[in-house]
């Protein structure tokens, strides 16, 4: 296995796509998606183009080889009357994984909220995604025990 204990996290651009694509699209089989290249490259460029999602990359220290990738939605607290960011999406390829790939876009993604001067990071995981639970936790972020979390599908059967 390659050390990739020194990879590199920088924000990505629309230039970066074809990099981030094949993550996104691992990221969506993760959780029961069909694997569709053309849509992850689709959705995420359309979110950079639109200025509607940040993403941080992990890139191994030849700066080429993708390892990881997080995506942050703009939102808003009522109640705090602020800016906050939705962490929607975490994911690291399996040989980068326990390397601190997950822990180093998480901080990134902190330092970037703090910079824009949010007062809140949200995310939610697979309740049985006990692994990634292990990484927040120790990334200082904290379980919500106050509030349930309810959807109501627009997609017919499909799960949105």
């Amino acid at each position: 296995m390659s050390n990739f204990s020194a990879h590199q996290i920088r924000q990505a651009s629309s230039g970066d796509i074809d990099l981030v694509a094949p993550l996104f699209d691992a990221y969506r089989q993760f959780y029961g998606g069909s694997a569709d290249l053309a849509l992850a490259r689709g959705f995420l460029l359309e979110r950079l183009r639109q200025e509607q999602s940040v993403i941080f990359m992990a890139l191994a220290p030849d700066g080429t080889t993708p390892l990881g990738f997080t995506q942050l939605y703009p939102a808003f607290s009522s109640l705090s009357a602020a800016r906050i960011f939705i962490l929607n999406d975490l994911y690291v390829a399996p040989q980068a994984r326990r390397l601190g790939v997950g822990a180093g876009l998480l901080q990134a993604a902190v330092a970037y909220a703090r910079a824009a001067g949010a007062v809140r990071l949200t995310l939610s995981t697979a309740i049985d995604n006990h692994t990634a639970q292990s990484l927040y936790v120790a990334q200082g972020w904290r379980r919500d025990d106050a509030f349930a979390v309810f959807n109501f599908s627009l997609a017919g059967d499909q799960e949105a």
